[in-house]
């Protein structure tokens, strides 16, 4: 069946409609507002595309975005080193951040365990993370995964290759919602599961 759209407007809705959590519905309305927007609008918006692209990189040390070698809170050296909160996504330790409550140090996993896409713990930055461990004098790591099947299953496979290591290893508490992700909850919920965190028995 052909399409309603000109070929340009039809290759625009599907280039949008391929980004996480934009459905055809909202790829076609972010498309219609692109046109007709100043063009000026649309330039500013495919700049910052390209210089992000090509400036924005992940951190050697957490996996954090970038923009040099380390990240802004890698290079702080008034954060505490000696605990590091592992999270998911960036977005995750974006969240904590808003809250105001933690002072150490972060790791990036870029991504949950979820064996049903293929996504297994050597696909995740867990060796790198089990690396810092000592050069960094670590005391504790807070598993803070999404409290969802992946974000479990991944917290507690971390907790077992940890607890070994003599590592202290806790877990952020409930008072997010199951199912939920951490970049949605509001920083005082978040703050407090942060505060009530529990250490996981190996």
């Amino acid at each position: 069946m052909s399409s309603a759209y000109t070929p340009p407007m039809q290759a625009l809705i599907d280039a949008l409609g391929r980004l996480p959590g934009i459905g055809p519905k909202s790829a076609q309305r972010i498309a219609f507002h692109l046109l007709k927007v100043e063009r000026q609008e649309v330039e500013r918006l495919a700049s910052a595309l390209v210089e992000a692209k090509g400036t924005v990189r992940f951190c050697d040390r957490c996996f954090n975005f970038a923009e040099t070698t380390l990240c802004r809170i890698c290079a702080d050296d008034r954060r505490d080193p000696s605990v590091i909160c592992v999270v998911e996504e960036s977005r995750d330790l974006v969240a904590i951040e808003k809250t105001g409550q933690f002072k150490g140090k972060y790791h990036v996993l870029l991504g949950a365990m979820n064996p049903l896409e293929g996504v297994g713990a050597d696909q995740l930055k867990m060796r790198e993370l089990i690396a810092r461990l000592e050069p960094e004098g670590v005391k504790e790591v807070i598993l803070c995964t999404n409290p969802n099947t992946e974000g479990d299953v991944t917290a507690m496979y971390l907790a077992r290759l940890l607890k070994p290591l003599g590592i202290k290893v806790t877990r952020i508490a409930s008072g997010l919602p199951v199912g939920g992700d951490l970049e949605y909850a509001d920083e005082i919920t978040l703050g407090r599961a942060l505060d009530g965190r529990r250490e996981i028995s190996g």
